[in-house]
């Protein structure tokens, strides 16, 4: 009887080769969704300075997607808590496939793949349980899923592959929730986040939790620096006018470091971090606020560096000399030392997150 251990580990050695690559997609810089000013959605690539490459329609609003490390092929996910993701040709700008979450499950809007691009792993909520869950789906197949995974605690939200190409990072957020409920968090009282490493075969390797009193601070969104440091944004769930951290760095093995602004900084962030990113170089990481209005920058030791002003900004991602980041209002900047520079604005608003390829 084949075990699960080898069967993956079969699937992690023969990687598919795609027959096209990015370049036939356009070469995207990064991919990001949107609302149409008809109230439509669609998903767009976008090149470095923020110009269209593609647009493909969405059926619902976006969060965020994933993209295949070498094929034009995209997954893009439904805002939590979300039933579908949809596998998106890159090149033909078509939906390939439509991923359903099972039965009692729902997906929380990230994903990631392993073995080369053949496993895709998506963050799901097991409903009855509010225990998280990492499903696991076999792209040569058609996407067939193929198991999953605990993710080691509730809400799984954020994921990433660290560089050994097997170790997963996941956010657990911590808040439980129902989709007869819609986005109600169903535990603020009761809420553990914690950053987990896992394999898909052996399961939890270590585990994060914060302080007891911030156990509010729900871990969400992730980004990976150099030498396996982990950083990581949070969404603080009590008073919105305590400066609460909102800002993490992480490597295996050690003590997290928590990092924080200059007190009226802090507080002007409104206890919400909605995008992160490391800058080209891993020197720089920052996280967005749109409620607040601002990005708040810091070096990878986790001192603060610099704020930028931008109404409704949320997503952020790595550029040459700095970051590219997006608002609400249609815009496309360029942030570095030197200040924030418009790259593009169209007449869309641009969702939570923007995605480098």
């Amino acid at each position: 009887m084949t075990t699960r251990r080898a069967l993956l580990a079969s699937f992690v050695a023969a990687s598919a080769v795609p027959r096209l690559g990015w370049a036939d997609a356009g070469n995207p810089a990064y991919i990001a969704a949107a609302r149409e000013p008809d109230g439509t959605f669609a998903l767009f690539g976008l090149s470095e300075t923020g110009a269209d490459v593609f647009r493909i329609p969405l059926p619902d609003r976006g969060h965020a997607a994933t993209a295949h490390p070498s094929a034009p092929e995209i997954v893009a996910f439904a805002r939590r808590p979300g039933t579908f993701a949809l596998v998106i040709d890159g090149v033909g700008g078509r939906v390939i496939r439509q991923l359903d979450a099972p039965p009692g499950r729902h997906f929380y809007g990230h994903g990631a793949f392993l073995g080369g691009g053949d496993i895709l792993c998506t963050t799901e909520n097991e409903i009855d349980t509010g225990e998280g869950r990492i499903g696991l789906w076999l792209r040569r197949e058609g996407y067939r899923r193929i198991g999953e995974v605990a993710s080691g605690g509730i809400g799984p939200h954020d994921m990433k592959l660290l560089a050994d190409g097997r170790t997963l990072v996941v956010a657990n957020g911590g808040i439980r929730t129902h989709p007869d409920r819609g986005r109600e968090k169903l535990n603020l009282d009761t809420m553990r986040p914690n950053l987990t490493y896992l394999d898909a075969t052996d399961g939890i390797l270590e585990q994060v939790e914060l302080a007891p009193d911030l156990h509010q601070c729900s871990i969400r969104h992730l980004a990976l620096g150099q030498g396996g440091q982990v950083a990581f944004a949070m969404q603080c769930q009590g008073d919105p006018n305590e400066a609460q951290p909102l800002l993490g760095l992480h490597r295996r093995g050690e003590a997290p470091v928590l990092c924080e602004a200059d007190l009226g900084e802090q507080v002007a962030m409104q206890g919400y971090a909605g995008s992160i990113a490391f800058d080209g170089a891993a020197e720089r990481v920052a996280i967005t606020s749109p409620r607040g209005g601002r990005v708040h920058v810091f070096d990878r030791e986790g001192s603060f560096r610099a704020v930028h002003l931008r109404a409704d900004v949320c997503g952020i991602g790595a550029a040459v000399g700095g970051f590219v980041a997006t608002d609400g209002l249609g815009g496309v900047l360029s942030l570095t030392a030197h200040g924030a520079t418009p790259l593009a604005r169209a007449a869309r608003a641009w969702d939570n997150h923007l995605i480098l390829v």
